[in-house]
């Protein structure tokens, strides 16, 4: 099983992202669930739409998961209510945050 964040950035430091998705990651890895790096580093190209470039990027990266994780505050994200989109319109699972709550099993937890 291998999952994605989709975690709001915008205002953030990137010490602050880290430390939010690091602690997401742990309740993952405490459930033997992968998570998939899309923390991406690499320069975009010159005179791009940096923030598409790298939705871009993330999207791509959908094509290897089988659910994703939306974090608090993802309504407010464009980027993530973009992910959230493609998620249902291609039938990826969508997890929220009362996943780690109520901890359903992966394959009844389709919203």
């Amino acid at each position: 099983m291998k999952v994605m964040i989709s975690q709001p950035m915008r205002g953030k430091t990137e010490e602050q992202i880290r430390e939010e998705r690091k602690a997401i990651i742990e309740k993952f890895n405490n459930m033997h669930i992968e998570v998939i790096d899309t923390i991406f580093t690499d320069e975009p190209p010159k005179d791009c739409n940096v923030a598409v470039y790298y939705l871009g990027k993330s999207i791509s990266a959908m094509k290897d998961i089988d659910a994703i994780y939306m974090d608090d505050g993802w309504r407010e994200a464009r980027g993530c209510r973009i992910e959230h989109q493609v998620a249902k319109e291609y039938g990826i699972k969508i997890l929220y945050n009362d996943f780690f709550i109520n901890k359903p099993e992966l394959s009844t937890r389709i919203i």
